[in-house]
């Protein structure tokens, strides 16, 4: 016997009674080698699997396994091990070994050469006997028939290529594009910093910096308030003119200067409990024409610190909310490099690049952006505070007079939410699958609601939500999204359970508005006498007489606001979307749209103008998003169903061979969300120059 020659030894059984004969074919397989970049086409089926050997060449580091076929079924799964003895090629053991994929018409199993110490392996195929595992059922001919065999030709097509992967210099090209691309924005805002600086000192210089009145000519330099101190209530009017009405009883102006400003006279409560500070509330705020000062009569500072509020809650929120997500991503991906089950994640293979233990670092790096322009929006922030504090200090005039109220706790908060969102993305992308998606959309809805909650805030300071019932207010949302997702697929109850709950929250968040928060229901009332009530004042305004609203604009806001919701509503009702969270977020986003549609509108029907900052984040904002939104809609992979359906959806990479349409997503979202910060930062930067009596409230 030769070097070359191996003994065979074959075993045959049979449960036969007797004696039968047998005939043993053995044939020589020639194409058991595959070679890069060249496809291979065979057939396999359950009792036929195939395997073959791949060696890595000495230049290549790493490959992708593709295989592709035209058939849906039968089922099959492909498997990637090291050359031991035995091959597990039956459908019984083939996940012993390696990494393995079920697959219908596509898969694609990236494999590095640092697994292999022998630098080769084997490719196995193995066709399912049934099609479960791929989403598929038994045909309806053979159903309630027993004993049937109907894996027999079971058949598939298959045609394998490998190809070599990117090298380490594709990793660090990628890396360099990722941070240089939104480091550009840092430069971006230092030269606006740098030419906005430059012109406040010319004007400065020149003496040419004077308030408006409002009616378009400048006003001469005069105090609303003579003498007021730094702490008063910044907001009121000391002038017959005022639209504010009589100035706010002695509680209400505030400490004298230099008083402690964590005293506990400045608590909120102890303004807003006293019967003639409600009086006065209820005579002002229930006018037909509303101007800012009429809401902007509290405390400077004990709004501000209402409003910080926001900023260390969502740091607390964070903390706690990214520890187990961080904790439960990692054990899904040790989970999937210990057992090779590659159908645990929902990746698009076809651009899945790893490194060390993450399997597509590339649906990770592409985050980055979040956290970057976050941190910028901090800083910017963080800019505008520090010379608004300068203007209190030195008791300039037209900071303390005129202009809208500068309270920067939101925006703080909004700059975490998105630092933030960045990161628990990137910890859904380690593992996306069924069981993490709420993880990469919590902080869509907190973007969601502080943004209208800045919005709101503008010309409302003094009515706003508190940190509290927001942050409450999004614990239920988020636990509406989580039932949602898993028992809103097909349960009828769910659905009519939450479309009364989302129209009721609705109309309830409308009369609130309507009413600014003097809309009282007396729950003492035990006989149910404010229900008779409601309908006389329907029957009377709506039905007898058809009366014009009162406060016609925040009418039309709502009634487009609740045509809206109502309309999500049906349509869930109806359709029963299988993907829940984001239909949560398409009601959180089309709400902020409308809100911010509506305040523009208003703000240019009142005669105010968009400088060119706001005016280019607008123009910006709407093209990026829109851009956005494509890719957004590019579906790559779907959790929604089986691991090899969702497979048929993989797309290979579009940028830098190393990012597919998702990672573009990630990045334009990134941008988009930045630039649409910035619209709420500037929107209203031409006010600052304008009397608060002569800003309307809308």
């Amino acid at each position: 016997m030769g070097p070359s020659e191996q003994i065979i030894f074959v075993d045959v059984a049979s449960m036969a009674l007797f004696d039968i004969e047998y005939e043993l074919l053995v044939t020589r397989l020639k194409s058991f080698q595959l070679t890069t970049d060249k496809a291979f086409n065979f057939t396999s089926s359950p009792s036929q699997p195939q395997y073959f050997l791949y060696k890595f060449p000495p230049d290549v580091d790493s490959v992708i396994i593709k295989v592709v076929s035209e058939t849906v079924y039968p089922c099959s799964v492909v498997s990637v091990q090291d050359i031991v003895c035995p091959v597990y090629d039956l459908d019984h053991n083939v996940e012993f070994n390696g990494v393995y994929q079920s697959m219908t018409k596509q898969a694609a199993i990236t494999v590095q050469k640092k697994d292999f110490p022998g630098e080769q392996f084997f490719v196995v195929f193995v066709i399912k006997p049934e099609d479960y595992a791929c989403g598929g059922s038994v045909p309806s001919s053979i159903k309630g028939k027993g004993n049937h065999t109907w894996n027999l030709q079971r058949t598939k097509s298959l045609q394998v290529t490998i190809v070599p992967s990117i090298k380490e210099s594709d990793y660090v090209q990628a890396m360099l594009f990722s941070f240089l691309s939104f480091l550009s924005f840092y430069l971006g805002s230092l030269i606006v910093a740098f030419v906005h600086y430059v012109r406040v000192q010319r004007k400065t210089s020149a003496g040419r910096y004077s308030p408006d009145d409002g009616s378009g000519t400048v006003a001469t330099s005069h105090p609303i308030t003579t003498g007021t101190p730094e702490g008063s209530s910044y907001g009121a009017i000391d002038e017959s003119s005022s639209s504010g009405g009589r100035q706010l009883s002695s509680p209400e102006r505030g400490p004298p200067h230099g008083s402690d400003t964590d005293s506990s006279v400045e608590e909120e409560s102890d303004f807003d409990t006293m019967p003639e500070i409600e009086s006065d509330k209820n005579v002002i705020r229930t006018k037909m024409f509303l101007y800012l000062s009429d809401l902007s009569r509290k405390d400077r500072r004990i709004v501000s610190k209402k409003y910080n509020i926001y900023f260390w809650n969502i740091i607390t929120i964070a903390v706690f909310y990214a520890l187990p997500v961080i904790q439960l991503v990692i054990t899904y991906q040790t989970v999937v490099n210990v057992t090779g089950n590659q159908d645990i994640c929902y990746y698009n293979f076809l651009c899945a690049h790893p490194l060390g233990v993450l399997s597509a670092f590339n649906n990770v790096l592409s985050n980055v952006g979040h956290v970057l322009l976050g941190c910028l929006f901090l800083l910017i922030v963080l800019r505008r505070d520090i010379l608004h504090r300068r203007s209190l200090e030195a008791k300039d005039t037209y900071t303390l007079e005129y202009g809208i109220p500068k309270h920067f706790g939101l925006f703080y908060a909004m700059g975490i939410a998105l630092m933030m969102e960045g990161v628990l993305s990137a910890c859904y992308h380690v593992c996306p699958n069924y069981s993490n998606f709420q993880f990469d959309t919590s902080f869509m809805y907190m973007i969601a609601g502080l943004c209208m909650l800045k919005l709101y805030q503008t010309r409302h300071p003094d009515i706003n939500a508190s940190a509290y019932s927001a942050y409450a207010s999004f614990a239920v949302v988020i636990c509406l999204a989580v039932v949602g997702v898993v028992f809103g697929k097909n349960n009828v109850w769910f659905w009519v359970i939450f479309s009364v709950i989302h129209i009721v929250a609705s109309l309830a968040l409308s009369t609130q508005i309507y009413y600014m928060g003097r809309f009282k229901i007396d729950v003492s009332d035990t006989d149910f006498g404010i229900f008779r009530r409601a309908v006389m004042v329907l029957y009377t305004d709506c039905f007898q007489q058809c009366s014009r609203p009162m406060y016609m604009d925040r009418m039309v806001l709502l009634v487009v606001g609740n045509l809206v919701n109502w309309s999500f509503a049906v349509f869930g009702l109806v359709y029963r979307p299988r993907d829940f969270a984001s239909y949560m977020l398409g009601i959180f986003i089309c709400n902020l749209l409308l809100y911010l549609a509506f305040y523009i509108i208003m703000k240019l029907r009142s005669s105010e103008k968009l400088l060119p900052i706001p005016l280019f984040c607008i123009v910006a904002t709407a093209v990026v998003w829109a851009a956005a939104l494509y890719f957004f809609f590019q579906n790559l992979s779907s959790w929604e169903e089986t691991p090899a359906e969702s497979r048929e959806k993989n797309r290979p990479c579009i940028l830098l061979d190393f990012f597919d349409d998702h990672d573009v997503w990630h990045f334009l979202s990134a941008a988009a969300l930045f630039f649409s910060f910035l619209v709420l930062l500037t929107l209203d930067d031409d006010l600052d120059s304008v009397r608060r009596d002569k800003i309307p409230v809308f």
